[in-house]
């Protein structure tokens, strides 16, 4: 599967943006998907991720209560819903899918194909 992602943009602090991740070249259902991001000058993290039929999914602690991951797998596409924004989620944000695990994982390691990344940019 080749993945894109969309829905980067700048926004002030309190602020909301919707990140897509459309696959093509396989059906997304057989892939349990995760969200990354890198800041400047940071590793890559785990964000979130959701198991193959959506009724799975993991956060990290610091996005819990205002982050929400999500897919339609009708559209081959997953979600990521970014609410009450704060500088520190400056990054540019990958999506990643990972075709073999029987569970979602935080570790990069298990996802074999990513995104090329979007630029989301909050300001105080």
């Amino acid at each position: 599967v080749q993945l894109q992602a969309s829905g980067g943009g700048s926004v002030q602090a309190g602020g909301s943006l919707r990140l897509s991740c459309v696959g093509s070249g396989d059906m997304m259902r057989n892939y349990i998907m995760g969200w990354f991001r890198q800041a400047p000058g940071k590793d890559r993290e785990f964000i979130a991720t959701i198991s193959r039929g959506g009724g799975s999914t993991n956060y990290v602690d610091f996005v819990k209560g205002r982050f929400t991951i999500s897919r339609d797998n009708a559209k081959n596409t997953v979600y990521l819903q970014m609410n009450t924004l704060e500088p520190e989620d400056t990054a540019v944000y990958y999506c990643a899918a990972d075709r073999f695990s029987r569970t979602g994982s935080t570790s990069q390691e298990q996802y074999r194909t990513w995104g090329q990344g979007t630029q989301v940019t909050v300001s105080s």
